[in-house]
């Protein structure tokens, strides 16, 4: 366990200073591209998502997880057969992305986002690989330095390039996605020097060989459902923004007026309200390889109390945070615009930021006791009832953006419950909490 914290610890830190940077970030983009240009950047953006999950294959997953249930031997000859994998899946998808970019209308709002998107595809690919390894042998301060570095050298870009030139709106937005590339392969070039730093002076350590087709059966078993997972989900949030525009222009909003809403609430709101998500996702980075650890050892009790700390630690830090955001609302949001709708928002949210810092832990249980599939339905279903229910209120003109915002609560509560139940049927856990500390 102590691996387990010390990993955590070093995670946590060094997301909590790329976190304040990324505050620093959506400041300076709130202040640059105006309501309406952060509201068609936040719009951009998932798409972007999309393609970084599609490039990585969910790798550093599959691989932190193939890693930390194999001996150290078996280490070398997998990660040459996932590197050849890699190469063949990356020259498939910059073929296909090729044909994509040029089709799909989100990409033309710039002529040079299509270039942005081909550049970050093999980025992507080869830093996923050194991702995955120093994940599952947990090397986590160099995970802790890649996060931290991606933050620091997009604000660097934006500060420069902003405060020497200036920009149209739409020119400024193509920048700040530039910028985002950019600070991808700081971080691409940071992590493979790194990684074959760290190789080299494993050269002499005993290696035994495995069969390619192996591997990447093992290893596909794990990215490809995970992947899928990944995908349904950014799809999903390509679509919400569109979904929650046209959801308030039926209510009655203008088109201009709706994406001043929908910039407040992902580019103000959320950007506030998931600032403390930092902590959640560095749980996930860590108990990917400890859960798989511990199942392969068939160690239970060890999975009880490692569920146990996650709740505590989670509800620790959760429930002082939404209190933080309930009453100093206003404070936190006038940071960005002087708006009372965008302090609304934050306030209404709180369930859904609550309940997503519980997802992200509660994921990387199902990853690990090998549960993908499960945690893919549990996407599927919450989305499909948070969407109809965004939908359906938010296009009455009573309700409007507090129906979208009460959509998005029901959707984190129903993925949360449905998580939390099948890990606790799975290793035999009591579902009722309390109960589980009588047994102790």
């Amino acid at each position: 366990m102590k691996v387990f914290y010390r990993g955590m610890l070093l995670l946590v830190v060094a997301a909590f200073f790329g976190e304040c940077l990324e505050f620093l970030i959506n400041m300076k983009l709130a202040k640059e591209l105006g309501e309406e240009g952060l509201g068609i950047y936040m719009s951009i953006l998932p798409s972007i998502f999309l393609i970084v999950i599609i490039a990585s294959l969910e790798l550093p997953i599959s691989i932190s997880k193939f890693v930390s249930e194999r001996k150290a031997s078996h280490h070398r000859s997998m990660l040459q057969h996932a590197m050849r994998f890699t190469v063949l899946m990356t020259m498939a998808l910059l073929l296909i992305m090729m044909v994509v970019v040029n089709i799909v209308p989100v990409f033309h709002e710039h002529p040079g986002i299509k270039w942005l998107i081909l550049i970050l595809i093999p980025v992507i690919a080869f830093s996923s690989i050194a991702r995955g390894y120093f994940m599952g042998i947990h090397h986590m301060g160099k995970i802790a330095t890649a996060n931290f570095l991606r933050k620091i050298a997009q604000l660097i870009l934006l500060v420069i390039v902003y405060t020497l030139f200036s920009f149209t709106t739409e020119t400024s937005i193509f920048i700040a996605l530039s910028t985002l590339i950019a600070s991808e392969v700081v971080v691409f070039l940071y992590l493979m020097q790194a990684y074959f730093l760290y190789l080299r002076k494993q050269r002499g350590v005993y290696s035994e060989s495995l069969q390619g087709r192996d591997v990447r059966k093992e290893l596909i078993a794990v990215s490809f459902p995970t992947t899928v997972m990944r995908v349904f989900h950014a799809v999903t949030h390509a679509i919400q923004p569109f979904l929650i525009k046209a959801a308030l222009v039926h209510s009655g909003m203008s088109v201009t007026m709706s994406n001043e809403h929908f910039g407040l609430l992902a580019g103000v709101a959320m950007s506030i309200g998931f600032f403390p998500a930092f902590i959640s996702h560095s749980l996930l980075v860590v108990l990917i390889p400890t859960v798989s650890e511990k199942v392969a050892k068939k160690d239970f009790n060890g999975l009880h109390f490692l569920l146990r700390q996650v709740t505590w630690i989670t509800l620790l830090y959760g429930i002082p945070a939404i209190f933080i955001f309930y009453h100093w609302g206003d404070m936190l949001t006038h940071m960005f615009f002087e708006s009372s709708a965008a302090t609304f928002y934050l306030q209404l949210l709180w369930p859904y930021f609550l309940f997503h810092f519980f997802v992200m832990p509660l994921q990387a249980f199902l990853i690990g006791l090998g549960m993908v599939k499960d945690a893919l339905y549990h996407t599927v279903w919450s989305t499909v009832v948070s969407f109809t229910t965004i939908y359906l209120l938010g296009s009455n003109e009573s309700f409007s953006m507090v129906g979208v915002i009460l959509g998005m609560n029901l959707g984190a509560v129903i993925i949360t419950v449905l998580h939390y139940w099948t890990i606790c049927t799975k290793i035999g856990f009591p579902v009722l909490f309390f109960k589980s500390l009588k047994n102790r």
